[in-house]
């Protein structure tokens, strides 16, 4: 071997009086293999666009901008999937209903009772009739509060009922008519 930077004799030369440097070799490999992945390149049908682009190959490292493979916060995961799934209508119903309290205040939530949110429609048993009165005359307000917290066509009614009456039915069985209550007397 050797030395860099030295002579080597051109063996195709059987006199062996022109030689080459190794950088002057250095070179026609590198002319040679840039020459036999173009004609690979043609024979697949084009040359790639970028080194880790196509088949499968891909980078180990995002680069200096962001991407989609750096680590993302869990929160921003978490609504990309509920939207590609189509969940996000119903984590928006459900986000009303778990944070009612500090969606309407304290004092309202404090005497009234989300039970459910169906097509717009947000459904309130009040504690008391008084209450459901009143809830009835608060319902624009609390339907601003509710837009401006989660969105303008999440909640578009609000339907207020009354308290309701004790049940005497105890069981998955029962028999119509009046019950218990027709030995009272």
């Amino acid at each position: 071997m050797s030395e860099p930077g030295h002579s080597v004799p051109n063996p195709g030369d059987s006199d062996g009086s022109t030689t080459r440097r190794g950088s002057d070799l250095a070179r026609e490999a590198l002319r040679a293999a840039r020459e036999a992945s173009a004609q690979r390149a043609a024979e697949r049908g084009g040359t790639r666009k970028r080194p880790g682009a196509g088949r499968g190959r891909r980078r180990r490292w995002s680069g200096p901008g962001p991407d989609d493979r750096d680590p993302q916060p869990f929160g921003r995961l978490i609504s990309r999937v509920a939207m590609d799934r189509g969940w996000s209508p119903r984590l928006t119903d459900a986000t009303v209903l778990s944070r009612w309290p500090q969606l309407v205040g304290s004092d309202v939530a404090d005497h009234c009772t989300p039970v459910s949110l169906r097509d717009g429609e947000l459904t309130l048993q009040a504690e008391s009739t008084a209450w459901a009165t009143q809830l009835r005359t608060l319902q624009r307000q609390l339907l601003g509060r509710l837009a401006a917290a989660v969105g303008p066509d999440v909640v578009r009614r609000i339907r207020v009922v009354g308290p309701s009456g004790p049940s005497w039915r105890h069981g998955p069985r029962h028999v119509r008519g009046r019950g218990p209550r027709d030995t009272y007397g």
